[in-house]
């Protein structure tokens, strides 16, 4: 069984090339279906095919954009922001139908020196960036 097959089987017998409805997409993800409309707004690639009463059906491609922009914003910790200028630059492409996609992004010139860091790791450092900012904030107030 290919790894395609496999995880058709895990979406209840669906081909790879169904639609899928919000639901199902949100239990793939493991994101609240309430996220997949909010990045409907912000990322005008993301277009589900919507049914009398506004029911959404996303196409393959759909689902592997999504996927990949998950990545960028729980995985990888982008912003939005960073997610959409990446978009826009053309460095953000979906990766084929499969289980676990790896995106594509543009490759630096010079490996930065974060590039050793493991997410975990990335996520930390993003933390702190955080509260220094808000430090910032709160002292120029």
């Amino acid at each position: 069984m290919t790894n395609s097959e496999n995880l058709s089987a895990r979406r209840g017998g669906k081909s790879a090339a169904a639609f899928r409805t919000i639901s199902e997409v949100a239990n793939d993800l493991e994101v609240p279906q309430h996220v997949l409309r909010f990045w409907e707004t912000k990322f005008s690639q993301i277009r589900p095919m919507k049914r009398g009463g506004g029911r959404r059906y996303y196409r393959p491609e759909d689902v592997d954009l999504l996927r990949t922009i998950r990545g960028f914003l729980y995985e990888d910790g982008y912003t939005i922001k960073g997610v959409q200028k990446l978009l826009r630059e053309g460095g953000l492409k979906p990766a084929a139908a499969g289980p676990d996609p790896v995106p594509l992004v543009p490759e630096p010139k010079a490996a930065p020196a974060s590039a050793d860091m493991s997410r975990d790791q990335r996520r930390e450092l993003q933390a702190i960036l955080n509260e220094l900012e808000a430090l910032r904030k709160l002292l120029d107030g």
